[in-house]
């Protein structure tokens, strides 16, 4: 009989997977590395055994304690696996950026999940790395990870997925491309397979906010590259320890609509379910197409699974409303397609001005069209009532129709988004839109704004 005397024996000897339409024009053969075979679902599964039983030989880790890593929930689910089958507690903490998904899956194998803010400094006390320190330090008989600079993490991927690739292409890679984060991946897979090869070309996928590339090719670690971005799994606002740069040949930075539009293309294209870092990674791969040829062999790493990532990216409404949904924009009407059922807020010209101001702040709206018995006869905006209040300091009780500007320009439904674009201008800030019957709707600069692709 073949079997595994628990779920740890599972964990490696993932498939390698021919690319083909969604590496159309590549000239060359690529191979997809699915880590979603581990039993985690992820990458991150090898390098949890790894540092959990290196720490446990060297007394780090001892009988029934607890492990408390920073995780954007990969690793937290390889050490929670790991946790259950020998017997230790688990606490994860994860940046509020990460899927739901993720936290509900740490929770359902048995992890304390503790979310902290994204948009904190490294050193800020509310920051994962600085509670997974504090909670460390107040835990008794706990061990805090820190996959960042624990070398356990990249040794995993030099005894592990490095042979593993060398051996499934015959010693046949060229290239190898995969998104970093810890570092761990990268700087392990890449010195197993320069010793084999030195010729072999290493390729890092970075995500704009991180620091990676520039410090890569300058040495200089640039404080204002950092700023919060979307993509998951990859980049750093940190020089993890695991990141040998010496080791990697080239980074290229992929945007988060990019991460996330390929992301489903994978899996529309290849029949392949995988998360936001592999979408990273096939965008990547592309952008360095000119550096491969027809005899070459580039293998690329997925990360994790697709499941982590059903309520962002593979949701439409979450994609359409960070404007990734490639959704064509011609007519008026487009550009309001999500709210068009809304219905238009307006002021009359008898009330004060108070009341427009009340309204603005009621809605969040920063224009509102002003009517009388005979239809629409003027406007507001912020600007407007800001003027008006630097020159009188009495204006919220004058009526409206004192104060207001020009009715906001109308044109029916159909009228090309070019021609809309052009009634804009510095004294109008707005456009209404003839639904019929009656019924009008606004459009807004922001509107203009946020259907450009």
């Amino acid at each position: 009989m073949k079997f595994s005397q628990n779920i740890l024996g599972t964990i490696g000897n993932t498939p390698l997977v021919k690319l083909n339409k969604i590496v159309n024009g590549v000239d060359a053969l690529v191979l997809a590395k699915v880590e979603t075979f581990n039993p985690g679902n992820s990458v991150k599964d090898r390098m949890a055994i790894k540092m959990i039983e290196d720490a446990e030989v060297d007394g780090r880790l001892q009988p029934g304690g607890t492990i408390i890593e920073g995780t954007s929930g990969n690793t937290g689910m390889g050490l929670a696996l790991v946790a259950i089958v020998k017997g230790y507690k688990l606490i994860c903490v994860i940046s509020d950026k990460q899927s739901k998904e993720k936290m509900d899956i740490l929770r359902a194998v048995g992890a304390k999940v503790v979310v902290c803010p994204t948009d904190v400094e490294p050193t800020d006390p509310r920051s994962y790395y600085s509670v997974s320190k504090r909670l460390a330090e107040e835990t008794p008989n706990s061990w805090y990870v820190n996959q960042y600079d624990n070398p356990s993490n990249a040794v995993a991927h030099y005894e592990q997925t490095g042979p593993e690739i060398w051996e499934q292409t015959d010693g046949k890679i060229t290239h190898f491309v995969v998104g970093v984060g810890t570092g761990g991946t990268i700087s392990g897979v890449a010195k197993y397979l320069k010793e084999k090869n030195p010729n072999i070309k290493i390729w890092g996928i970075d995500t704009y906010g991180s620091v990676f590339k520039k410090y890569h090719e300058t040495g200089i670690f640039d404080e204002n590259e950092i700023y919060s971005y979307i993509t998951e799994g990859i980049g750093e606002d940190i020089l993890p320890k695991n990141v040998d740069f010496s080791l990697i040949d080239g980074f290229t930075k992929v945007t988060d609509k990019d991460a996330a539009v390929y992301t489903r293309k994978i899996a529309l294209e290849e029949g392949i379910f995988v998360g936001n870092s592999a979408g990273a990674a096939i965008k990547g791969l592309l952008q360095l197409k000119e550096h491969f040829k027809p005899e070459d062999v580039v293998v690329v790493l997925f990360h994790d699974s697709g499941s982590r990532y059903v309520g962002k990216m593979f949701n439409d409404d979450w994609m359409r409303e960070r404007g990734f949904l490639e959704d064509e924009i011609t007519k008026a009407e487009d550009v309001i397609k999500d709210h068009i059922d809304k219905p238009l807020v307006i002021a009359r010209t008898e009330e004060l001005v108070s009341h427009a101001i009340e309204r603005m702040r009621k809605y969040k709206i920063s224009q509102i069209p002003v009517v009388d018995v005979t239809g629409f006869v003027g406007s507001v905006d912020e600007s407007l009532l800001f003027q008006s209040y630097i020159t009188d300091k009495n204006t919220a009780d004058r009526p409206l129709r004192e104060i207001m500007g020009a009715p906001f320009p109308i044109v029916p439904m159909g009228t090309p988004i070019e021609e809309v674009s052009k009634l804009f201008t510095r004294e109008n800030a707005a456009v209404l839109i003839d639904l019929g019957n009656g019924n009008h709707h606004i459009i807004t600069k922001y509107d203009i704004i946020g259907s450009i692709k």
